[in-house]
């Protein structure tokens, strides 16, 4: 796995420096960040993100996001420059990336009213997203099924091995993505990733996702309901995620934050705008992709 030093940006998002990043390096590039709150040989229960931390099925969803925006508000406010336009989505995109869909859609609605137009609903705009989003990667979605791709192609590096290392030590893993919960299930299964989230026990499978209440659903609550239900305190919770809500989330639980500054196109070394951006969060531990999930799992205490 490259450090998360290298590799040249691989979004418009991802313009600015990686950060100096403090402390320790183990392995290759397993960056420890903050050693507050975490105690080794403690975690019981993980909580995944899906896109960008263990799925590369939705990469470029933020282009398509951005270009969608930035026509809506370019119509609606066609006196800004376009760039300017661009930049005020992609700041918000960026903002709410780890919550439901619906909010970016919400937040559009309400720019496109700000500026003097009237907006379709939230529910029309975060429809037409989806709508495009199809289009540009429906085709990964069809080789899987009919079996042309094998998973690991849209899996992040590492991804399997670190499940199986985690549920081997009887670590309990759950999904938790802002994506709607029944696309979260398919792509799951799609990628081979079920298993890890279901006990075949004839229960739901621990996966959580968007619905069609976005009020009904956050990762906050996700995250309260883990500790509720199995008297978790602190370092029993780890998280491993690329966004922010995750991460901040997990930090307020006094759990341990894994961040991941994952390249979804597929480039060697990490995203250097999402390092900076987990590092400002609390993420605990960066890291590119899963490849050392060996050595992540030995510095949690996580062993089989």
């Amino acid at each position: 796995m490259a450090g998360c030093t290298h590799g040249s940006p691989p979004l418009p998002y991802a313009t600015e420096t990686a950060p100096q990043l403090p402390l320790e390096t183990i392995g290759a590039a397993i960056r420890i960040l903050d050693h507050v709150g975490m105690v080794p040989g403690q975690v019981r229960h993980a909580l995944f993100d899906f896109d960008g931390t263990l799925s590369l099925l939705r990469a470029g969803w933020q282009h398509v996001m951005e270009q969608y925006f930035c026509e809506v508000l370019c119509a609606a406010a066609p006196a800004t420059p376009r760039n300017q336009h661009a930049s005020d989505c992609r700041e918000f995109i960026v903002r709410l990336t780890g919550r439901q869909t619906m909010y970016q859609a919400l937040e559009l609605e309400e720019r496109v009213r700000a500026a003097g137009a009237v907006p379709l609903s939230a529910d029309q705009y975060k429809t037409e997203f989806l709508r495009r989003l199809l289009e540009s990667i429906g085709h990964r979605l069809c080789a899987l099924r009919e079996q042309h791709h094998s998973p690991e192609q849209y899996l992040v590096p590492g991804s399997t091995d670190l499940l199986q290392g985690l549920c081997a030590a009887g670590v309990t893993c759950y999904l938790a993505s802002g994506t709607d919960l029944p696309n979260v299930i398919d792509e799951a299964r799609l990628l081979g990733l079920s298993g890890f989230f279901d006990d075949g026990g004839g229960d739901p499978p621990r996966i959580h996702g968007a619905l069609a209440d976005y009020r009904a659903f956050s990762k906050r609550a996700v995250i309260e309901q883990i500790i509720a239900e199995n008297r978790l305190s602190g370092p029993e919770l780890v998280a491993f995620g690329d966004g922010y809500v995750e991460i901040e989330e997990t930090r307020r639980a006094g759990g341990i934050a894994v961040g991941i500054a994952s390249r979804e196109d597929g480039g060697d070394g990490c995203d250097p705008w999402k390092a900076s951006r987990l590092q400002e969060v609390g993420a605990q531990v960066l890291v590119s992709d899963w490849r050392e999930s060996k050595q992540l799992l030995q510095s949690l205490g996580v062993t089989a």
